[in-house]
């Protein structure tokens, strides 16, 4: 079953975020309107606005209110994007020019700046103070997530641990908030909501492995960038991980930073792929994704309930 069909009794109100999104990103500056128009449309799951909306029906569904939080971590998502472009140096990204190599370095900063700001003006129109402060809180542990993928760069002495950590700031907690705050939006129970903030941990966990295998096992034209991406920029991800446990393969990898051609990282991808460190991979995958649907099965049945099981299978299975 395709995403989509997951929860497409939700259509009518994903077509109110995406016009909200359009909406929220007008400017008077039309380099900024452009830029920012720019990185929205090139596409993306929109996975935590949905998040969002399927958590808040377990409550009061609101979705004049609920647009505003699906709306904001949408752009929070997007703003981090444009930042991890100008970090990475990197062209492309879903198959489109990034902001950085459309414009430069100094303008994609300053978009994803203006475009974090929008989310929080947004959230000025949720009263609940909890709302704000996990909102503060997971803004905070992305940033600082991003410092450390910055600081681990090419660092092969670094701990699994290291890695876990810092997938959780890049991208569980972002999910994780978005699944709690769409519920107390809802004006859901503190027991249920904080169960939802795990259940998007566990996937969100989930969802960044399999990201990180998929750069190998991807073609470039299905990634929308090089396959093997991650390892030139020196981020250490699970499978190179799993593999390094081999000290041959090992010697290979490390030469990455000495400025490897193109034709030696598609044979460091190569041997990658024989390594058994893709199936490890798999395992630690399957392993999150498995908590996140135990924490399921403590909620109350419904359609929300059904969807967020679909979309957390199809998450760690997909191919793309």
């Amino acid at each position: 079953m395709k995403l989509k069909m997951m929860y497409s009794f939700l259509n009518s109100d994903i077509n109110i975020i995406e016009k909200k999104l359009e909406e929220t990103i007008r400017t008077e500056s039309l380099l900024l309107k452009h830029a920012s128009m720019h990185t929205l449309q090139a596409g993306g799951k929109r996975i935590r606005p949905i998040f969002v909306l399927l958590a808040g029906k377990f409550g009061d569904y609101d979705i004049n209110v609920l647009k505003n939080v699906a709306v904001a971590l949408e752009l929070i998502h997007m703003a981090s994007l444009v930042h991890d472009d100008v970090i990475d140096d990197a062209d492309f990204r879903r198959g489109q020019p990034t902001v950085k190599s459309k414009w430069d370095n100094k303008i994609a900063m300053y978009t994803g700046d203006f475009v974090f700001a929008l989310a929080l003006e947004l959230m000025t129109n949720i009263k609940n103070p909890l709302a704000h402060k996990i909102l503060a809180d997971t803004m905070v542990e992305v940033t600082v997530g991003e410092i450390e993928q910055i600081k681990d760069k090419y660092r092969y002495d670094q701990k699994f641990r290291d890695y876990l950590r810092r997938i959780k700031r890049k991208t569980a907690l972002l999910i994780a908030s978005s699944c709690q705050l769409g519920a107390i939006a809802a004006n859901v129970e503190e027991d249920l909501h904080k169960k939802l903030y795990k259940f998007g941990y566990y996937v969100g966990m989930s969802y960044q492995i399999t990201d990180d295998i998929l750069d190998f096992t991807a073609t470039g034209e299905v990634l929308g960038k090089p396959a093997g991406s991650d390892l030139l920029h020196g981020n250490i991800t699970a499978p190179v991980f799993f593999a390094m446990e081999d000290h041959a393969v090992r010697e290979k990898i490390q030469q990455v930073h000495q400025g490897t051609q193109p034709l030696d990282i598609q044979n460091i991808i190569s041997l990658i792929k024989h390594s058994g460190a893709i199936e490890r991979s798999i395992e630690l995958s399957d392993r999150y994704l498995d908590k996140a649907l135990a924490i399921l099965n403590e909620l109350p049945d419904s359609k929300a309930k059904k969807s967020l099981h679909d979309i957390a299978k199809n998450i760690g299975k997909r191919k793309f």
